[in-house]
């Protein structure tokens, strides 16, 4: 079992008008093992994405105090690839286009990064598993020549996020609003992929707005961000509570003297 911790985080960004830093985590503490799925949800502007950014070793994100460390080890001061080869994955709310690598060559040069230099990934397991992965999600070979996510469709991309997450099998998946944009068949494939890394050796953080994602990954445990700290803890049925409550409600209910970005 390995575990990522968040401790007491607090993070900056940089307002560019003002050229001043601005507080956007306010305190956050997290607690994530291998084998559970957790979401967080939460009213625009509170911090779900810089927590994301912040975890995978954003340069343009400054802790100015708090910890994040997996299995007791600090990564605060490791680079992204470096956290990459420690098991994070980060699927990006809006993943880049690069021309000129296409998604075979992304995928086993990903892979073999986490792997010792003299042994790379035999070309039949990586094959195999490649084909295995494209059948679950749907995806024609023919995406796998294609350049990383160069004209792909925003249901495409997020397929191919997930496609990424199952053959580098990391430790644990940061999952940035992987629902947005989805219709409903394409969020089915999308849950199928996650799901099916459900084990003991995998823990996940979904970070999403909507409820809809959780009628098909049931999370273990749910979290309610807002102003920058995690307010609330649950389980599914706190997620499906603030579908018919709003955020507005429970912020009423734990008396919270803040003001939400959805009410502006």
């Amino acid at each position: 079992m390995s575990i990522l911790e968040v401790k007491n985080l607090h993070v900056e960004v940089e307002d560019t008008e003002k050229k001043v830093r601005k507080e956007i985590l306010k305190g956050v503490n997290l607690t994530i093992k291998t084998g559970e799925i957790h979401a967080i949800m939460g009213p625009n502007g509170t911090g779900k994405s810089t927590l994301s950014e912040t975890i995978m070793g954003n340069p343009h994100y400054y802790v100015t105090q708090g910890n994040i460390l997996i299995d007791g080890e600090s990564i605060l001061k490791m680079t992204v690839d470096e956290r990459a080869r420690k098991g994070l994955f980060l699927a990006m709310q809006y993943p880049a286009e690069i021309q000129g690598v296409t998604n075979v060559e992304f995928l086993r040069a990903a892979i073999n990064a986490r792997r010792p230099k003299d042994k790379p990934v035999p070309v039949t397991d990586f094959l195999n598993d490649l084909d295995q992965n494209l059948n679950l999600l749907d995806m024609s070979e023919s995406m796998t020549e294609r350049y990383l996510n160069q004209g792909f469709s925003g249901g495409e991309k997020k397929r191919n996020e997930i496609l990424q997450m199952l053959m580098i099998k990391p430790k644990f998946g940061v999952l940035d609003e992987i629902d947005s944009g989805l219709d409903i068949d394409a969020l089915k494939v999308v849950s199928r992929g996650i799901n099916a890394m459900r084990s003991s050796s995998f823990g996940a953080l979904m970070i999403t707005h909507y409820q809809r994602l959780l009628n098909y990954v049931v999370p273990d445990v749910v979290h309610v961000m807002m102003d920058g700290r995690i307010v609330k803890d649950g389980t599914s049925e706190l997620a499906k509570k603030l579908e018919d409550e709003g955020y507005a409600g429970l912020r009423d209910e734990l008396g919270l003297h803040i003001k939400l970005t959805d009410e502006d």
